[in-house]
């Protein structure tokens, strides 16, 4: 499992380093979005990525602990509770994490004036806590990985950045911007290769016969 970690995080960072650059360039163009406008933007963001790295994850789990091609049906193969408590966990969890917790680390660090943790499965709950069982259910139905997880990446990155500019309050200086790359960097890198490739791998019992590649 170490190894499939190391593994895939040397084969994500390029990638991640591509999604936070996009989002600094964002950031140029919206940081004097009015703080209202920004959040809006956070939750339409935010519960795209859930449903993208809830299809992920319960595609993972299903592939390799149901013995079952990438491309055919999950349904009647999988426990469809355990893949529905795996696919919520992993996506939920994650992206809290990812979106709102290390994001709101960086504002805290930096002392936005606006900051402040936005916690979508708890202040939307209605729509986020939906959309991952709808990822699952779409996992079920068709699993796959690929475009699902270059979008989580990219969802991702964007909603850390809008998460951060609720809590921005005028210009940015330089410095600013390398901490805020960092740490765009990091709450994609780790979380969303946790969440699609170990945290699903934990749960199945069988040796997976090859390395996922989302």
């Amino acid at each position: 499992m170490f190894i499939l970690i190391v593994k895939e995080l040397r084969n994500h960072a390029p990638f991640t380093v591509f999604g936070a650059l996009t989002g600094i360039l964002l950031m140029v163009f919206c940081q004097r979005l009015p703080k209202e406008l920004s959040y809006r933007i956070f939750y339409i963001l935010h519960p795209l990525h859930v449903v993208l790295s809830a299809m992920v994850t319960a595609s993972i789990y299903g592939i390799h602990e149901c013995d079952c091609l990438s491309k055919r049906c999950l349904l009647g193969r999988c426990n469809l509770w355990k893949l529905l408590l795996i696919g919520y966990a992993g996506s939920v969890g994650i992206a809290t994490l990812s979106d709102s917790v290390i994001p709101f680390l960086g504002e805290t660090l930096l002392g936005l004036p606006n900051r402040g943790i936005h916690i979508g499965f708890i202040e939307k709950w209605w729509l986020v806590n939906p959309l991952a069982v709808a990822g699952v259910a779409f996992a079920l139905l068709r699993p796959g990985t690929k475009f699902p997880h270059a979008g989580h990446v990219l969802f991702s990155t964007w909603a850390s950045l809008f998460h951060i500019l609720i809590a921005v309050g005028g210009a940015l200086s330089g410095w600013s911007y390398a901490i805020i790359f960092l740490f765009l960097f990091i709450s994609v890198w780790l979380p969303c290769c946790l969440s699609d490739i170990v945290f699903p791998l934990l749960f199945v019992k069988r040796r997976p016969a090859r390395v996922p590649s989302p």
